[in-house]
């Protein structure tokens, strides 16, 4: 199936690894043109490398840079044309008691994973309408539809985030004008962050850290995490043209986990 992002210009944040980098593969292999931004500039640039390697005359431009900081969202966007697709993407806030975390511990979180995704979209989507193609895809979490009790930073402020898009996805101007906006929202991904949150479950109890990933794997329908890569073609087909009539929705990419009708 041809995609049709061929030409297409794609700015995926949080790209140098982890399901920022699967989504920013499958838009290559797809034929879309992509800036890659991240903080670690060496592991970044070698992200671009084998995303170069994907499809011959590709272009990637990497980015080096902290997109929740103005300056960094200002080095992200001239890197790149035209943004015809955003890909939103950051790291989770950290895991903890609500009781211990103060005003400043809340507006990192907040300006992390609501914030910075709104203030992208605000810089890129009445472009988009104006050419009468866009497509933003915010990954966000699972725990926007079944919240995890020590996650409050991550549930509030993803939750934020979700509220403001379910709006303004669905404002004439946007969907009206070939724009779409939706959200997807990973369950547990075989990435270097899952692996880091068992090691560090494996530290404070004692256990072996595979006996726990088990464990957890257990508590998925497909009896398994997921693959990256099926991430990244989920990605990509929300970037598609056939994808055009899916607008203001939540994907919930979890093996089954969650028990809920709707």
């Amino acid at each position: 199936m041809d995609l049709g992002l061929t030409g297409r210009w794609a700015l995926v944040c949080g790209a140098s690894k982890g399901l920022g980098r699967a989504c920013a593969e499958a838009l290559v292999r797809e034929g879309a043109d992509v800036v890659i931004v991240a903080r670690g500039a060496e592991v970044l640039a070698a992200a671009a490398d084998e995303l170069r390697a994907l499809r011959a005359g590709a272009q990637v431009r990497p980015v080096a840079a902290d997109v929740t900081t103005p300056e960094g969202r200002a080095a992200a966007l001239a890197a790149l044309p035209q943004v015809d697709i955003l890909v939103t993407n950051a790291g989770g806030p950290p895991p903890g008691d609500f009781r211990q975390w103060d005003r400043d511990t809340w507006l990192r979180a907040l300006d992390a994973n609501m914030l910075t995704p709104i203030e992208l979209i605000q810089a890129t989507v009445d472009g988009m309408a104006e050419r009468g193609f866009g497509r933003i895809v915010n990954i966000t979490s699972a725990a926007v539809k079944a919240p995890i009790d020590i996650l409050g930073l991550s549930n509030g402020a993803r939750s934020g985030l979700t509220g403001f898009i379910a709006g303004l996805a669905r404002q004439p101007k946007i969907a009206a004008k070939g724009v779409t906006i939706n959200n997807l929202l990973p369950g547990p991904f075989e990435t270097e962050r899952l692996r880091v949150t068992f090691e560090g479950s494996a530290a404070k109890t004692g256990r072996p850290i595979e006996q726990l990933m088990d464990e957890r794997r257990a508590t998925v329908p497909a009896r398994r995490f997921g693959d990256p890569r099926e991430f990244g073609e989920v990605c990509a087909f929300l970037c598609s043209r056939q994808a055009a009539y899916l607008n203001g929705q939540n994907i919930l990419l979890d093996g089954g986990a969650y028990p809920g009708t709707f």
